[in-house]
């Protein structure tokens, strides 16, 4: 079987793609990029794994339902965004791979037969997998965002790409709410910059990198809370020999915000 890329996901703001009569102006090149994503790969992947930014825990964390439910974690949006299916199956049987394979490597993880899909999954994957036909299951963050453990993590869950699962990283490499407009526009430019040169280092030098993301220029204005930015360290310790390309990038996103996505391998 082909070994699959790992992504890193720029997945755009609340429930957008189903929001496209009014906001496609503003999400055509991300939409675009995703759509095109299964093509990029060698083969239909036999499920998808999805370190979600709108998920964190005590632990590590693993959707198990077979049937997950959604859940609209968004606010401000029109009535019929909290109403929209997205019925992809989950994956118990990988759910438990994935558990097993995280507490063999000393990060106890926890099933969650409740948890649904969050809009970090279904905004993401929707462009990508419109007939929801790929089963997903959802990990979520450590609680604590410690950059290692996540990229420790992603080194425990390398070997799942040699058995058709495609894992996915949905953040945003800009994620400052309070300035998600030309307010933000300097910052998401220089840390843009940083970030997509600290990708194309070699392996051991991108890690290094983005172990101490925080001294890169306008962090903590990229991400006044790196939640969003953590699921690129579970991609990248899965995919850690792997270079780096940038499937999606734009430098004015939401008319202001350049943000980019990443794919390894």
């Amino acid at each position: 079987m082909s070994t699959m890329p790992t992504y890193f996901l720029s997945h755009g703001g609340g429930p957008w793609p189903f929001m496209m009569d009014q906001v496609g102006h503003l999400y055509a090149r991300l939409d675009a990029s995703l759509r095109a994503m299964p093509a990029q790969l060698p083969a239909r992947p036999k499920a998808l794994l999805v370190i979600t930014a709108h998920w964190e825990g005590r632990q590590f964390m693993l959707s198990s339902s077979a049937r997950p439910p959604m859940i609209y974690d968004y606010g401000g949006f029109p009535p019929h965004t909290y109403e929209v299916q997205y019925p992809a199956p989950g994956d118990p049987a990988l759910a438990a791979q994935v558990k097993q394979l995280l507490d063999a490597g000393g990060f106890p993880a926890v099933l969650d037969e409740q948890r649904g899909f969050d809009h970090g999954t279904f905004s993401a994957l929707y462009p990508a997998y419109p007939d929801a036909d790929m089963p997903i299951v959802q990990l979520s963050l450590r609680h604590d965002l410690d950059p290692l453990a996540h990229v420790q993590v992603g080194r425990l869950l390398a070997p799942l790409r040699e058995q058709g699962v495609l894992i996915v990283g949905s953040g945003l490499s800009f994620h400052n709410l309070r300035a998600f407009n030309a307010q933000g526009a300097a910052a998401a430019r220089a840390f843009d910059d940083w970030l997509r040169a600290a990708m194309a280092l070699p392996a051991a030098e991108r890690t290094a990198a983005l172990l101490e993301w925080e001294k890169a220029p306008a962090a903590r204005m990229a991400h006044p809370r790196e939640e969003h930015l953590l699921p690129l360290m579970v991609v990248v310790g899965a995919a850690e020999n792997d270079s780096a390309s940038v499937p999606y990038h734009e430098d004015a996103f939401m008319g202001a915000l350049a943000v980019s996505s990443f794919r390894f391998g």
